[in-house]
């Protein structure tokens, strides 16, 4: 079972320091949150931040759903977009999110979907850790399931139609209540 780690903890060649921390690699391929692979493991965060998540806790890439609530009692499927991207653009990014089943069993396993959207338009401010330029809905997986237009993704428009958007401060609530 892997250990929460501080950072501090050194490279080595050996028994000899090498002159990198683990916190050098945490900061290389993760600093830029806007990636879009980065941006949607960060979107797990803030819902777990918003769910009472255990900092202490390592997360796990192989679990079959992204967030459990802290009883055990809701398993959470997240998913990110963005209108603003690490590359140059021309135009916003139309918004859509995945939906997709795992393959190997077809089955969505979660409880409930929260999708986040980074609902930012400006290149020059936008900010993943601002909480208020995210909004977020808050989608029982049955009405995921019953999606009757794609089973692999979903428009903003077509989520629209099946939640309002919320802010941060109402995700707990939001998610408890499924």
């Amino acid at each position: 079972m892997p250990t929460i780690k501080t950072g501090d903890e050194e490279l080595s060649y050996n028994g000899e320091p090498l002159d990198f921390h683990l916190i050098d690699f945490w900061r290389w391929p993760t600093s830029d949150i806007m990636s879009n692979t980065t941006r949607g493991v960060f979107a797990e965060f803030i819902v777990g931040t918003a769910i009472g998540l255990d900092k202490y806790n390592v997360r796990n890439d192989w679990d079959e759903y992204d967030l459990e609530s802290s009883d055990g009692r809701i398993k959470i499927e997240v998913k990110s977009s963005a209108y603003i991207q690490v590359w140059s653009q021309d135009e916003l990014s139309k918004i859509s999110f995945s939906i997709r089943a795992p393959k190997s069993t077809n089955i969505r396993p979660s409880d409930v979907y929260v999708f986040c959207l980074l609902n930012h338009k400006n290149q020059a401010t936008v900010d993943p850790l601002k909480m208020e330029q995210w909004e977020f809905y808050v989608v029982p997986t049955k009405h995921i399931n019953e999606y009757k237009r794609s089973q692999t993704s979903i428009t903003l428009n077509s989520l629209r139609k099946l939640a309002f958007s919320i802010q941060y401060t109402e995700l707990h609530k939001a998610i408890s209540n499924i």
